[in-house]
């Protein structure tokens, strides 16, 4: 059980939808396009999301440690982001709802995994 909170945290996490000046972007492809846009402050955040990502597709990815320091790091980006642009930025439900479903996914995760249960 606890896996299927994994993945749907991890999905909405990268199906999260960035505003930009055309169209918006989903986040996998703004971390994608940041970690190689060498000179920005933005690329050190994609690449901890990413190394967060990445940790949840590892044989550890259940040890607590590595659960909320995942978490954390996924989180950097966005509150990059966040501290960068005004908050009316973020008012639009493509934000709001995978960002709601990731966090409170990944929370169930967190709790699941700090108490052992596997169903």
């Amino acid at each position: 059980m606890k896996d299927k909170f994994r993945i749907i945290a991890i999905v909405s996490y990268l199906l999260i939808i960035l505003k930009g000046d055309i169209i918006g972007l989903p986040f996998f492809l703004w971390l994608l396009f940041t970690v190689f846009d060498f000179g920005n402050i933005d690329q050190l955040f994609a690449l901890f999301a990413l190394l967060g990502v990445s940790m949840q597709l590892t044989k550890w990815k259940n040890k607590k440690l590595f659960t909320l320091l995942s978490f954390v790091l996924m989180l950097s980006p966005l509150k990059s982001r966040v501290v960068q642009v005004p908050l009316e930025m973020f008012n639009y439900r493509a934000f709001q709802i995978p960002f709601a479903i990731f966090v409170l996914a990944y929370l169930i995760f967190i709790t699941l995994n700090f108490r052992g249960k596997n169903q």
